[in-house]
């Protein structure tokens, strides 16, 4: 059990140091490197900093479009049904949010090629909401939501 949780429970550098127990043919060398993705350029982990500032735009441009419909009240929860709703929309048909797209990254499923499809983008939003899961990381660059729907955010 340890091997499956263990990672979340002590964060990226309690993963690293239980692969480096395990001797150096376990110890990855870079995020993303057990899945099979390059160090890299297009297809490596997507770093936490463009996660976040997608995260902040997708924010910022519901609340702003939101406000587009409530004038002159201010949007107040409103907002989270337009962020859900330019969240699941796109990256169940293309795999970006209007803020990813800005700053190309991609959510890509890991268990095939296939689109991310509407399932996994309300799971993977549903789970955004509760904070926890999308800021909890493990080494490979995945956090609780992405880990649970199968998907991972990669660089363009």
């Amino acid at each position: 059990m340890r091997r499956v949780i263990g990672s979340w429970l002590d964060g990226p550098k309690g993963a690293l140091n239980h692969a480096r127990e395990q001797g150096d043919e376990a110890r990855p060398k870079w995020r993303g490197e057990q899945l099979g993705l390059p160090e890299d350029g297009p297809g490596a982990a997507a770093p936490l900093g463009k996660r976040a500032l997608a995260f902040l735009i997708d924010i910022v441009l519901a609340a702003l479009i939101t406000a587009a419909f409530t004038v002159p009240n201010y949007p107040g929860d409103w907002s989270l049904l337009t962020w859900f709703l330019i969240t699941v929309i796109p990256v169940s048909f293309f795999g970006v949010t209007p803020g990813m797209a800005m700053l190309r990254i991609w959510v890509a499923r890991t268990d095939s090629t296939a689109m991310v499809g509407p399932l996994r983008a309300v799971l993977r939003c549903g789970l955004t909401l509760l904070i926890i899961p999308a800021v909890v990381w493990n080494f490979d660059g995945r956090s609780w939501h992405d880990r649970l729907s199968g998907t991972i955010v990669l660089r363009r």
